[in-house]
This record gives structure tokens, C-alpha cells and sequence, in this order.
């Protein structure tokens, strides 16, 4: 299907060839007829029009240096999750996101905030047994400390993303 072929991800790099998103292949297309990128790496998947057939890029690099700034992210399930690999941080088990809620880890009833440092991936059945208390009343573990997103978690999202994609290694730094 067309419309598939286009929300594929494609890695995006900057001037310097550091990878510094992901963004659908539609997109990238578009930045590379524009001028703006060029197609580093292209896949066998080719995009037709009535006189043309263009190869869906799967890497492209920016042709000007772009200053990326401190990179933050917006507080948001989705980005939990991805945080959190779509595990739950009580039991390690790894679900779909339908199956998953947010845990704060210091309950709001005691003035838990809704911060990176205190949400959690979590599912129905942990968030449950552990209620309004903190992991350590319930005599549950978590697997890894809340964190802010930062640059290091964007990176991994990417070879996470690029796993399947073999293109995409030698720009990740494996």
C-alpha cells in the first residue's frame, strides 16, 4: 500500500552525518526534492508517478549544519513509554501501550508531581497491587530509575527504530 510505504522511518542526519531524528519517509522525500537533504542511503522501495520512479530514501543527511539544541521532550504518555521501551518498570514485561498506564512512582495523594523524574510505564495489574503506595511499601522494584528524556535516550530510540534497518548502522554508532 502507498500510503504505508510513505510513513516508513527514515533516519535523519545532520551536515556532520551525527543522526539526529527519525521522520516518515514522506517527509524525507519531500526535504530531498527540495534540496535541503540529500538520500544517503536509499531502499528498494521506489514511489511512482505518471513519468517518474523515485527510491524512498532510508537515511538522509542535511547538505547545512543545523544547531540542534538542549534536546527536550514534552511530558507525555507516548513519550513515557518510549522512555520506558513499553515495559512495565514493576514486573519487565513488555506489552503493547493499550495494555500499559503511567505510574508516579511517589503517589500524587502525597504530593507526587507528574514529572519525568516520577512517571513510569506500568501495567494495570502492577499499578493496582501497588495503589498509593511508594514501590517500597508495596515491596515492589523498579527496573531502572525515571530519567528525563535527554540525548542519550533519543540516540537509543533510534537504534531501537533502526534495529531492522541495516542501513542505518553505520550511522548509529553500534
Amino acid at each position: 500500500m502507498p500510503s504505508e510505504r510513505l510513513q516508513k522511518p527514515v533516519l535523519v542526519l545532520n551536515a556532520s552525518y551525527e543522526p539526529i531524528n527519525v521522520c516518515a519517509a514522506r517527509r524525507a522525500l519531500v526535504l530531498v526534492l527540495k534540496g535541503v537533504a540529500s538520500a544517503e542511503e536509499v531502499s528498494v522501495t521506489a514511489v511512482h508517478s505518471a513519468r517518474n520512479s523515485v527510491r524512498l530514501p532510508s537515511v538522509i543527511r542535511l547538505l547545512e549544519y543545523r544547531r540542534i539544541p538542549r534536546q527536550t521532550r514534552a511530558l507525555s504518555r507516548k513519550n513515557i513509554l518510549m522512555r520506558d521501551r513499553y515495559t512495565c518498570q514493576y514486573c519487565y514485561r513488555t506489552m503493547p501501550s493499550a495494555e500499559l498506564t503511567l505510574d508516579h512512582v511517589i503517589p500524587r495523594s502525597r504530593a507526587g508531581e507528574s514529572a519525568w523524574e516520577n512517571l513510569v510505564a506500568c501495567c494495570h495489574f502492577c499499578n493496582n497491587r501497588k495503589g498509593s503506595r511508594t514501590p517500597e511499601e508495596a515491596g515492589m522494584k523498579l527496573l531502572r530509575q525515571p530519567r528525563p528524556f535527554s540525548l542519550h535516550t533519543s540516540r537509543h530510540l533510534m537504534r531501537m527504530l533502526g534495529n531492522g534497518e541495516a542501513q542505518w548502522r553505520k550511522y548509529l554508532f553500534y
